[in-house]
């Protein structure tokens, strides 16, 4: 049973996933294979400078001001990236040999298509807790936050076509709503 975890940015899903710790289950983090194989993949680098330009790397370090500059400019320039990103991180993860998976644009940018997965759970959280915590998290300002909320699919939208939600706003315990999809979800692979 493959299962993914996804939500909007600020929603909480590594939360979450760190959580799933507690229940022995480790996840696949998309976001942290895909930096490595930025890192590490000269062909990703060469198809990113060729696309977004040599100062995308400087001494074969990824410049993240520079990419992000380059993606939020416009959907095309997302999906350009994606294309370049995506295949390489969706065979890491089938290689890979975990279960769980967490990715942020599982829907937005068609992720859900180059893996096989079984369910997905949806992490949410009300806008204005997201905004707080990208604003903390990454040191920006709420303006920004909001953007980035922006460039990606609505909460609405990623939930209609999951399998499960789990609401992650402070005051909801996250463990019990944990165990109830664990639970659930090993009903099912019998």
């Amino acid at each position: 049973m493959k299962v993914a975890i996804t939500g909007g940015i600020g929603s909480g899903k590594s939360f979450v996933c760190e959580r799933l710790h507690k229940f022995g289950i480790t996840v696949y983090d998309c976001d942290e294979a895909a930096k490595r194989l930025m890192r590490t993949s000269v062909d990703i680098q060469k198809q990113l400078s060729d696309l977004i330009g040599t100062n995308v790397f400087v001494d074969g370090k990824l410049q993240k001001a520079a990419l992000a500059a380059f993606l939020l400019h416009s959907k095309d320039n997302a999906q350009a990236i994606n294309d370049i990103v995506h295949p390489a991180v969706a065979a890491d993860f089938e290689r890979s040999g975990y279960d769980y998976m967490e990715c942020a644009i599982l829907f937005d940018s068609g992720f859900i298509n180059r893996v096989h997965i079984d369910k997905v759970v949806c992490v949410t959280a009300p806008r204005d807790v997201r905004v707080q915590r990208i604003v903390l998290r990454d040191d920006i300002t709420p303006i920004k936050a909001q953007e980035w909320i922006d460039q990606q699919l609505s909460q609405n939208e990623v939930l209609k076509h999951s399998h499960y939600e789990i609401v992650n706003d402070g005051k909801c315990n996250i463990d019990v709503q944990i165990q109830k999809i664990i639970n659930e979800i090993s009903k099912t692979n019998k």
